[in-house]
């Protein structure tokens, strides 16, 4: 009886998958040194989300996956590059477009601010003038009387 190895082996070899190799950008655009200060040949490593990509995705070989992702990773502490990258996506439905449902309400509504109070003035232009105004004295029926 066969060792799992080669039973594993022989799965393979039994129907090899044919496809081509990636090639570096590296070796493509000729680089001889990853700088972390090149900002558009490092994003062209990462995802949309700012994920470093892998290796099998990114067609480097080891040495340059090294190199590739500690320039990124300084990048990002120099603040060249974020660290995350937040991507709009629409719900398609499915369990959690049920939960707000069973929970029994609105999120929304609990955090929507009261706007009732639109017209309220917050500017402090004028401010050292109303301090300074005097108060007009409003007719009493006592000031009237005397």
């Amino acid at each position: 009886m066969a060792s799992k190895k080669n039973k594993a082996r022989s799965a393979r070899d039994a129907n090899p998958r044919k496809f081509k190799k990636k090639t570096s950008i590296l070796l493509i655009e000729k680089v001889e040194y990853v700088d972390y200060k090149d900002v558009d040949l490092l994003s062209r490593f990462m995802s949309d989300r700012a994920k470093i990509k892998n290796r099998r995705v990114a067609g480097n070989d080891l040495q340059q996956q090294r190199l590739v992702a500690n320039a990124v990773k300084v990048a990002r502490e120099m603040a060249l590059l974020p660290y995350a990258k937040r991507v709009a996506s629409t719900r398609t439905g499915g369990r959690r477009g049920d939960r707000d449902d069973r929970r029994g309400g609105d999120r929304d509504e609990e955090k929507s601010l009261d706007t009732s109070d639109e017209n309220v003035d917050l500017s402090l232009e004028g401010a050292d003038e109303a301090v300074e105004a005097p108060v007009e004295e409003v007719a009493t029926d006592e000031t009237v009387e005397a």
